[in-house]
């Protein structure tokens, strides 16, 4: 089975124009139509580029080239990128809060903000997991921009 390198149509090998937006196919009968191309249909390719954060966004980023599933790749990787980098740092400004500001501070502090990125993090990731696996388009602001000139590229 390939697929449209334009709309990521599924076609049947022996077709020559997408059935959907008329691209010409190329290739060989039964060879993918892009650089490379996960054989899962679209809506479960797009949901799993989250289902590791930002490891399998960054995998399907690199191994599929339809355009909604890179979408969903690039947000996965910006938005669990963030989200981990916000959790390191924290956990490091507050870990030394604690030693030099007195254990309640700095712990209490520290424990409240990554239990806060830990929250928004799960909510994200089960919203754009579902959304995706849906066929819908959830956009988070920022990161859908960021996304989306990645995707440009």
């Amino acid at each position: 089975m390939a697929f449209c390198s334009k709309c990521g149509v599924r076609t049947d090998d022996q077709t020559a124009l997408c059935p959907q937006c008329d691209h010409a196919l190329s290739g060989m009968p039964g060879a993918s139509t892009g650089p490379t191309q996960s054989e899962l249909p679209e809506n479960a390719a797009a949901a799993l580029c989250y289902a590791l954060g930002w490891v399998t966004g960054i995998v399907f980023l690199v191994i599929d080239d339809r355009p909604t599933v890179r979408f969903h790749a690039a947000q996965s990787t910006v938005v669990f990128s963030v989200l981990t980098v916000v959790k390191f740092v924290s956990g490091l400004v507050f870990g030394a809060g604690m030693f030099f500001g007195g254990i309640w501070t700095g712990f209490s502090a520290g424990m409240l903000l990554v239990s806060v990125v830990d929250l928004v993090g799960f909510g994200l990731w089960i919203v754009c997991m579902v959304t995706a696996a849906q066929g819908k388009r959830f956009e988070i602001p920022f990161a859908a921009l960021i996304a989306q000139s990645i995707v440009a590229e």
